[in-house]
């Protein structure tokens, strides 16, 4: 079988909170927790509320910003460009 990656609530919650914000691309939830965008809306189907669940994938689904290969612009380390720092 599969190795399926085991997290703790601490990161549960942090995965949680980085599906949920607009600017943080599948891609980044990847690079700092290994898991497939497949796996975070399983993820987050296991940890939200049903209703909860509905209203994320309504605004994940589709938008450009969740995907890095369709923002159109180049981001450094997971922040805008805009952003200074």
């Amino acid at each position: 079988m599969g190795n399926k990656p085991t997290f703790s609530p601490e990161q549960i919650d942090r995965i949680i909170q980085m599906a949920w914000e607009d600017r943080t691309t599948f891609d980044a939830i990847r690079e700092q927790f290994g898991i497939q965008p497949g796996d975070v809306i399983k993820l987050m189907r296991a940890n939200l509320k049903r209703n909860s669940f509905r209203l994320w994938r309504r605004r994940t689904d589709g938008r450009d910003t969740k995907h890095l290969s369709k923002r159109g612009f180049a981001v450094g380390r997971f922040r805008c460009p805009s952003q200074r720092g």
